[in-house]
């Protein structure tokens, strides 16, 4: 069982929907669907995103690494994804519903793994060999950067308009 091991960034994988709930809390629908421009996520595609990787990136590929021996790991191109449309026109509500109900799934059974787990490797298309730690780690770094990111869409819609002359002293990138 995990209560006797750390596994990287598990404590911040637990604490990202209530992070982004509290984020989010703010917004309109219309927010939601802003973009800053033509090649930035808006808040719907990031949280459909989250949903999609969750699933399709991060759990697949901790079990195959656990059930397998070395097994090759494909690449995800959040880039073509987006351009294919996988994020775009989902509804905002939806999309994080989905994610958090994974997420608790998917904290579940990080729980449940061995401490063994953490050494187990695969072999990734563009950066070689990496373990399941590893990945942990790049799981939740992957969380604060779209919380990161999420957050400075917040702040350029909700509060940077109504600054006033304060403004001057700040610079936003949606």
């Amino acid at each position: 069982m995990t209560a006797e091991i750390e596994l990287p960034g598990l404590e911040q994988l637990e604490r990202t929907c209530e992070t982004l709930r509290a984020l989010l809390s703010a917004l309109t629908g219309d927010d939601a669907l802003w973009k800053a421009a033509p090649d930035r996520f808006s808040i719907a595609e990031i949280l459909e995103h989250l949903s999609h990787v969750e699933g399709h990136c991060f759990r697949l590929r901790v079990e195959r690494m656990v059930n397998e021996e070395n097994p090759a790991i494909e690449e995800y191109d959040q880039d073509a994804l987006a351009a294919a449309g996988q994020y775009s026109g989902r509804d905002p509500e939806d999309s994080f519903d989905h994610f958090e109900e994974q997420r608790e799934l998917n904290i579940e059974y990080l729980r449940e793994l061995p401490a063994s787990a953490l050494k187990r490797e695969a072999r990734h298309p563009a950066f070689g060999t990496v373990t399941v730690g590893e990945l942990l780690a790049e799981w939740a770094f992957h969380d604060l950067g779209h919380i990161r990111q999420i957050a400075e869409i917040v702040r350029s819609r909700k509060y940077y308009p109504l600054m006033g002359p304060l403004r001057g002293q700040y610079k936003i990138n949606p």
